[in-house]
């Protein structure tokens, strides 16, 4: 009763699964990844045991169709699951079982397996395909996301909308580099979730992830001067301490050297 994607993106560095469903807090039962070994969706009536075996297989050197293999042999309740899963080398594997309420299918391709049950039809599964294998010069996570819309856009779950998820997992990319989560964003109960699930990666990117050379503003002395000024309006002593408050440590330099033209927009706009 959930369509999903699982996929390791193309430079080797990121794993992810993106996914949604009518079924309160999907992102806490489905995904599951660790960086350079796979990622993975236990979906259907998920055997959540899954995801802890399937990276232990992956950690003992398994192919993603192995460690697949290795699930339902142990499992007495596989005409029931759906399984996805992405190795550490970009091999894909996807099971359907029997019993899952129709529709349900899956495929996979270099990198990728997508996979749903209880789905509104085929073209569910068949545009997420398509999205992902459109959308390549993307970033990762929002090539995962236009994936999981494609799915929501074709008629998803049939039963409805409820929940959605995102997990990117890349070495250092975690908070402050302590640990290897890009990204763990989930809506866990909304009308429109895979359209929430957007505006949560587009908050994710301005405060968690450094500005790109592009996006940096120089901070002379009458710019920098304007900034001290609008800090003190705000009942900031500086405006290092405006940024920390508002947590946008990623996108100014400690110096002030430069600012994130994002951040200069929102100071122009008088912190709105």
């Amino acid at each position: 009763m959930t369509f999903s994607i699982v996929a390791r993106s193309e430079d080797g560095e990121s794993w992810g699964v993106a996914v949604a469903s009518k079924f309160l807090g999907v992102g806490a039962v489905v995904p599951a990844a660790v960086a350079q070994l796979g990622a993975l969706a236990t979906q259907a009536d998920a055997n959540v045991a899954y995801k802890g075996l399937a990276l232990a297989h992956l950690d003992d050197g398994a192919t993603a169709q192995v460690a697949l293999d290795r699930l339902l042999e142990e499992d007495d309740g596989r005409a029931d699951r759906q399984v996805g899963v992405v190795d550490g080398e970009g091999g894909a594997a996807t099971f359907t079982g029997e019993a899952c309420i129709a529709w349900a299918g899956g495929t996979t391709g270099e990198g990728y397996a997508v996979q749903g049950n209880c789905l509104a039809g085929p073209e569910v599964v068949a545009e997420m395909e398509r999205a992902w294998n459109a959308d390549a010069g993307q970033p990762f996570a929002a090539r995962l996301l236009a994936a999981l819309a494609a799915g929501d856009e074709a008629g998803g779950d049939k039963r409805g909308r409820q929940s959605a998820a995102l997990l990117v997992v890349r070495e250092g990319a975690g908070y402050a580099g302590r640990d290897d989560l890009a990204v763990d964003l989930r809506v866990d109960d909304h009308p429109a979730p895979v359209t929430e699930l957007a505006r949560l990666l587009t908050l994710h990117e301005l405060y968690l992830t450094a500005s790109t050379e592009e996006e940096k503003v120089h901070v002379g002395e009458a710019l920098r001067a304007d900034l001290e000024a609008f800090a003190r309006q705000e009942g900031h002593p500086d405006f290092a301490s405006w940024v920390g408050t508002e947590n946008y440590e990623m996108r100014v330099d400690p110096d002030l050297a430069w600012i994130d033209q994002r951040v200069l927009d929102v100071v122009q706009r008088g912190g709105a």
